[in-house]
């Protein structure tokens, strides 16, 4: 047969999320078709430090979290002659180059899914999965991906914005403004972070100083936004010829915890209930749906995401919460169990995933680039 596409499965990271990158990679490394692909696992430790690590000793580990092995060589990302991808060890024959076709960033968070890794995959003119740029920057900032959304007719709920720097300056006049129009509770969140990390429910007048000093802890801006008796939604989108959105889903946070937290996510086996497809009328699930792939567009997103919202459980309006351009990927995560539910199994979400890279990498080498080399 012809030779593997060389795909990098490219996990860890500086972010506080790099735990979950281990789980979303493992699974990710798993069901690769081997039989098609040649897969390169290349882990960013918490220092920043790119490993080539062995794929023979991680086929055996057969971890629940794909570790990064302690004797991996760095490597750094180049352009090799033939215009393909290239990872050159750092120190001079501790491995040998390796070309690459496509780079897989199962990675979470800041500095991994924010256009950052991304930025540096088109530097070195390499493919990869999932959004650009312009959509992982804008789709990871909370703000702003509300006020596309916002401006493309999808409804949002009420919400502030504040900034550390203002905070700091004047915490009295920060703490009125956080909820100048808005009634308790209130959902306290760092602008730029995943997997819940950092979110408060402030309900009282008093616990809302304490919520915005953790939430500064992991951004410079943070979101105030109105709480609502809601139902969480999810839908999985899939780009292709056409866009396609998967079945919703519906998370339902045991009754010890008052969201779906960090804790409840990952901590807590018993953390929350999953309604798969979600319990909606068939008017509501075309509604969500529709939105999902309507947010999808106006962000500009490509390859994949996981869009969220909030059901009113009062008025039945949908509002736009989030959207995540590289979801998790572990073996609980919605994102392939709404596909999969959808007709789309693991293994052929990733494939399809790897030819999409591979396709919107050829149209942009085909533009006129507008300077001579």
């Amino acid at each position: 047969m012809a030779n593997k596409i060389r795909v990098v499965v490219l996990y860890g990271g500086r972010s506080g999320e790099h735990e979950v990158s281990l789980k979303s990679a493992a699974s990710a490394f798993r069901h690769l078709d081997r039989s098609r692909f040649e897969v390169i696992p290349v882990s960013i430790d918490k220092e920043g430090r790119w490993q080539l690590n062995d794929l023979g000793a991680l086929d055996l580990a057969q971890t629940a979290s794909l570790p990064i092995l302690p004797d991996a060589p760095e490597i750094r990302l180049a352009r090799g002659p033939d215009g393909r991808g290239m990872l050159m060890p750092i120190v001079q024959g501790a491995a040998a180059p390796v070309e690459i076709d496509v780079v897989f960033p199962v990675m979470h968070g800041p500095l991994c899914e924010d256009g950052t890794v991304q930025g540096l995959l088109e530097l070195a003119e390499v493919a990869y999965v999932g959004s650009g740029v312009l959509a992982s920057a804008v789709s990871m900032d909370k703000d702003i991906a509300k006020r596309l959304a916002e401006f493309a007719g999808i409804p949002i709920a009420p919400y502030r914005v504040l900034a550390r720097k203002a905070f700091v300056r004047d915490r009295d006049a920060s703490l009125a403004k956080a909820v100048e129009g808005l009634s308790l509770p209130v959902f306290v969140k760092p602008c730029n972070m995943g997997s819940s990390v950092g979110i408060h429910k402030v309900k009282t007048a008093d616990a809302l100083g304490a919520a915005l000093d953790d939430a500064f802890r992991y951004d410079i801006k943070v979101l105030v936004e109105q709480g609502i008796d809601a139902r969480e939604i999810e839908v999985a989108v899939l780009e292709g010829d056409t866009l396609f959105s998967s079945v919703a889903s519906e998370l339902n946070p045991n009754a010890h915890h008052e969201f779906y937290s960090y804790e409840a996510k990952y901590l807590d086996p018993d953390g929350a209930r999953v309604d798969l497809p979600a319990k909606l009328d068939a008017e509501q699930m075309a509604r969500v749906r529709s939105l999902a792939m309507q947010v999808f567009a106006a962000l500009e997103c490509s390859g994949f995401a996981r869009v969220d919202f909030f059901l009113d459980r009062q008025t039945g309006n949908f509002y736009f919460n989030e959207i995540n351009t590289l979801p998790g990927f572990t073996s609980i995560s919605m994102y392939p169990k709404m596909m999969e539910a959808s007709g789309v199994p693991y293994g052929e979400l990733l494939t399809r995933l790897v030819d999409l890279a591979l396709e919107r990498h050829r149209q942009r080498q085909s533009l006129e680039r507008g300077y001579e080399c």
